[in-house]
């Protein structure tokens, strides 16, 4: 592990900067084999944390570039080794041509990911901290960047720890009853250790159920827009893109296939979806389109479902009947059917958002107020009037929007996970403290408690990398001194 690495740090193509970086026992002195200072002076003898002006010679010994160089000395540099930081000019020739030098004098290409590795191995960071880099190098918004920045800092990892450090402390007591078993003794509360399993139950449980938002704010928030034909879905879309993304016609059902992008609102990324308009249809292609619109609604975290402003007056709509055939309605009748029917295909933690759209036409309302944001007496929802045309009423919708992914109140200590991989440990070390929950209140042996304990630690030590079954033993060995 200790061979000098080097790779390219900065974005690929040609930039008027580039960056190489090189990691490693003795990557100073490689470095300083093929830099030259205006003063002479050898990047060895150089203290750490600082920048160097030189040139960078070819093996011909012509030079390549008038570069600077920085220089970190272990421990104190990114991968917990000595490291060399190059600041080239962006040509591509040029990095290309220094790398070949590097390699020449001994260094190795890096494998993708491999700094970060060498970082986590020499104890810089744990596991989700490495992941969480990834996650900071592709944030797309500022919610995004927030939550990953918390984790890259630590605190997924401080809450895991201090779980980890109760729990072991009792899966130590419940082992060493086995020494004493046959003097039939406890060293282990039960009435503690119920009381530990129930914290530790309501925080893992939380930190699952932050999943749902974590994964909707580090790929985008999914939203599906979807209603009758004609009801201003496509022109809504427009309006929120801000560009002529989909094709916009009074003719029922113009939109066949999904339509999607994404856009970023007040700091979070948002993914638009414009679906084909709900109807009684005999078209092959426009039935395909609404089987799709129903698997997006089935997809979605947010449901914008848009009807024209003037449900309620008489103009009505045909509804597919469920039975080949179709239905007219209009009025309150229509809008519950829809309601429900959408409802009914959404998640449990999806929100629904109902706009009533078109409101820049002179049409029948039955809000005699004409306010833009409505409970309904009736139903209780909130129901949104906007005019996609002229952007009235969408401030109303983005603030409805942005809601959903409120990050305002969300500190540098709150955790939000967003990995899957973390998701699936947290999962299953859910599963194994709900087993202890169980075997405490039926009064189980303790070596078989100790045994969901234990898994439950070490689906939570798979998470930053701490899953080595010997804590268990030196924890023993620290706190008790048995034999000593």
């Amino acid at each position: 592990m200790n061979n000098v690495i080097c790779a390219i740090a900065t974005a690929p193509g040609c930039g008027a900067i580039a960056v190489i970086r090189v990691s490693g026992e003795g990557s100073i002195e490689l470095v300083d084999k093929i830099f030259v200072s205006p003063s002479g002076k050898s990047l060895v003898n150089q203290e750490a944390n600082t920048i160097h002006y030189g040139e960078f010679k070819g093996s011909d010994g012509e030079t390549l570039d008038y570069v600077m160089v920085s220089i970190f000395r272990a421990p104190h540099s990114f991968t917990g080794e000595d490291s060399v930081e190059i600041s080239c000019h962006g040509s591509r020739y040029i990095q290309s041509a220094i790398l070949k030098q590097l390699i020449a004098n001994g260094a190795s290409m890096a494998m993708p990911g491999e700094f970060t590795k060498r970082a986590f191995l020499n104890g810089k960071m744990d596991l989700s901290q490495a992941e969480a880099v990834a996650d900071v190098i592709a944030s797309n918004s500022k919610a995004s960047l927030k939550m990953a920045m918390n984790q890259m800092r630590g605190g997924f990892s401080r809450e895991l720890q201090a779980l980890r450090e109760k729990m072991l402390n009792l899966t130590s007591l419940l082992e060493l009853e086995l020494d004493f078993s046959e003097e039939d003794v406890e060293f282990a509360d039960r009435a503690k250790l119920s009381q530990l399993t129930a914290e530790v139950n309501k925080k893992i449980t939380s930190l699952c159920n932050s999943f749902s938002t974590g994964n909707a704010i580090k790929n985008g928030v999914p939203v599906a827009i979807v209603g009758p034909a004609n009801a201003g879905k496509s022109t809504l879309l427009n309006y929120l893109l801000k560009e002529d993304k989909a094709i916009v016609s009074e003719i029922a059902g113009t939109t066949r296939d999904v339509i999607e992008d994404t856009v970023t609102i007040n700091g979070i990324t948002f993914r638009f979806i414009d679906t084909a308009g709900i109807r009684a249809t005999s078209d092959r292609v426009e039935s395909l389109g609404i089987e799709r619109t129903f698997a997006m609604i089935a997809q979605a975290k947010v449901v914008l479902l848009l009807f024209p402003d003037d449900i309620f007056g008489n103009e009505g709509f045909m509804l597919d009947g469920g039975d080949g055939g179709s239905v007219g309605f209009c009025g309150r009748d229509a809008h519950e059917e829809y309601c429900q029917m959408v409802s009914e295909r959404m998640n449990a933690d999806a929100k629904l958002i109902i706009i009533h759209t078109k409101i820049d036409k002179e049409r029948y309302c039955e809000y005699e107020d004409q306010k833009i944001r409505i409970t309904d007496e009736e139903s209780g929802r909130v129901i949104i009037r906007i005019s996609a045309k002229t952007g009235e009423g969408t401030d109303a919708l983005i603030d409805e929007l942005t809601s959903v992914v409120d990050m305002s109140n969300v500190g540098e200590n709150d955790v939000i996970v967003s990995n899957m991989r973390h998701y699936e440990a947290l999962s299953a070390a859910l599963a194994s403290i709900e087993r202890v929950e169980q075997g405490l209140q039926d009064g189980i042996p303790g070596d078989l408690v100790a045994q969901d304990l234990r898994e439950c630690l070490y689906h939570l030590g798979t998470i930053t990398g701490q899953i080595n079954t010997d804590e268990i033993l030196g924890n023993i060995f620290k706190n008790f001194c048995i034999g000593k």
